[in-house]
């Protein structure tokens, strides 16, 4: 594992996606509180954070880069990172600047599959057919790919 002052680099990477979180979420009108619950730290760090202290240029940079893959890469990373769904789709909603719509056509047959592969927890069974919540879904195609039906459509929109 690549080291840096001692501490294991995911955890200055952490921080880094944190940091650009937590600016935009406050950017959204949330309070230090607010931030400090849904990113699950403390609210002295969200001040830290806020105020640019506590945390490496290069970590922000890296977590930058992150924020700009291809939406499957930056959920996949960061759920990695993290091993939180709550918090991992507290930082993709707040850091990822695209947009998607999704639909799900005639064909679902409700099988469950895409909500169960669904890191963002975009998707709901209703009256035995899936249902995406385009505000949650980052677009990341893996409920497409596990579809048996095909019947999952996401594309991107311009905000």
């Amino acid at each position: 594992m690549i080291s840096t002052h001692g501490d294991p680099m995911p955890k200055h990477i952490i921080s880094g996606l944190r940091y650009l979180a937590a600016v935009n979420l406050t950017k959204q009108g949330h309070t230090q509180k607010e931030v400090a619950n849904r990113l699950g730290i403390n609210r002295s760090t969200v001040s830290h954070y806020l105020n640019g202290r506590n945390l490496s240029i290069r970590s922000i940079e890296v977590a930058k880069v992150i924020t700009e893959l291809c939406p499957r890469d930056f959920l996949l990373l960061t759920y990695a990172l993290l091993q939180d769904t709550n918090k991992t789709r507290t930082i993709i909603k707040a850091c990822q600047k695209r947009k998607f719509k999704a639909s799900v056509k005639n064909s679902c047959i409700g099988c469950g599959i895409c909500i169960d592969s669904c890191l963002m927890k975009a998707i709901k069974l209703d009256e035995l057919k899936a249902k995406i919540d385009s505000e949650w879904c980052c677009g990341c195609l893996i409920c497409v790919e596990m579809c048996p039906t095909n019947s999952i459509e996401i594309e991107e929109v311009e905000d």
